[in-house]
């Protein structure tokens, strides 16, 4: 096994797994009680896929599928459900938005003095992490909250980048999944945010819950790649098989107008939409996405209709080059209209007339 594989294998994993005590971490301030810490266990499972991959695969990850970004999605999503879904979490108890910490240097001044001379460094190291601890404490939790959104989205992308990849996908492949990624999770970003900060929205108990089901639906694209990947077509697949055919040309294609419109950007339309029509809730930038989403399902369905013309031109013209290429097809077509001048002519060329002997000629 290569040494780097290993690293980035290894480094990846390892910071899941600490983004995710840190959300179990929050949930367990928060909540006031010890048993959430249960929810640590759920990165055992990424422990045993970091074991089974490095064995079976070296460290490298899977041709259509990563499971180790399935795997923080588990450990990760459940704390950002019961942050959101906290009420403490919903507004700060000052201005909205507001950091609830003290940035003056007082605490880690006094904590400097206090260990000076008497004790050693290391217990200054200790006293200072606690001091600094308890400041990250004081902040509002609608920060943490959004901010662990933040930094999982971001990892999603760092962590998809860092995996090593398979034999099974290319570099300019990988590449553009990224770029492709990055714009993903900037709209998830913005759908969870912009919808969970409205007033009328964080009343609703029954609507939280609707919106993050939404954006966890939304967040089972990333552990797929079928985004820059074609299945490929076989030699022997036939043309009476259309839909085998037409997945197989347009696999990448088809994918990406999907996603759109069953697991993002549709299901982002309905929701927006059932808040301004059914619950009466509108603000500049709730219909400027909505009608963003409006222009992406649309242009979607549109692309969908190219590319089933074009699979449709491209089936005809193969069809009359096969008419056009197969030799027996004009003599299949003249025999319909045969005359019996013409029978004829093929029963004499079968069977031609045999020569009548000639009486041998007298000399003079």
């Amino acid at each position: 096994m290569e040494p780097m594989v290993l690293l980035n294998a290894l480094v990846t994993r390892l910071l899941f797994a600490l983004h995710s005590l840190i959300g179990v971490w929050r949930v367990t301030a928060v909540k006031k009680e010890p048993k959430y810490w249960l929810l640590a266990l759920l990165n055992l499972l990424l422990c045993l896929e970091t074991g089974l991959t490095l064995k079976f695969k070296q460290g490298r990850g899977y041709k259509w599928f990563s499971p180790a970004i399935f795997l923080y999605l588990i450990c990760t999503v459940p704390s950002l459900w019961l942050l959101e879904i906290h009420h403490g979490t919903q507004y700060c108890s000052n201005e909205p938005g507001a950091v609830q910490v003290n940035v003056s240097n007082q605490d880690f001044n006094q904590s400097r003095d206090s260990t000076h001379g008497s004790e050693g460094i290391d217990h200054h190291i200790i006293q200072t992490a606690k001091v600094f601890v308890n400041q990250l404490s004081r902040i509002c939790e609608t920060v943490w909250t959004l901010a662990l959104h933040q930094t999982f989205l971001l990892l999603l992308v760092v962590g998809r980048w860092l995996l090593p990849i398979g034999a099974e996908i290319t570099r300019d492949q990988l590449s553009q999944l990224l770029l492709m990624f990055v714009g993903t999770a900037a709209d998830i970003l913005e759908f969870a945010s912009e919808t969970l900060d409205i007033e009328d929205v964080r009343k609703n108990y029954a609507l939280i819950n609707a919106i993050l089901a939404v954006w966890t639906w939304s967040m089972l694209q990333f552990p797929l790649d079928l985004a820059v990947q074609h299945i490929g077509c076989k030699p022997t697949t036939s043309t009476k098989r259309i839909p085998s055919l037409l997945l197989c040309r347009y696999s990448a294609e088809l994918w990406n107008i999907g996603v759109s419109l069953f697991i993002q950007d549709g299901p982002f339309f309905i929701v927006r939409s059932i808040l301004m029509g059914h619950f009466r809730i509108f603000n500049q930038m709730l219909v400027f996405f909505t009608a963003k989403n409006i222009l992406v399902v649309t242009l979607q369905l549109y692309r969908l209709a190219v590319i089933s013309l074009d699979f449709r031109a491209t089936l005809l013209q193969k069809s009359r080059k096969e008419v056009s290429c197969c030799p027996c097809e004009p003599y299949k077509a003249s025999t319909h209209a045969t005359t019996d001048q013409d029978n004829e002519l093929k029963d004499f060329v079968a069977f031609p007339p045999k020569e009548e002997p000639q009486a041998p000629s007298e000399d003079p």
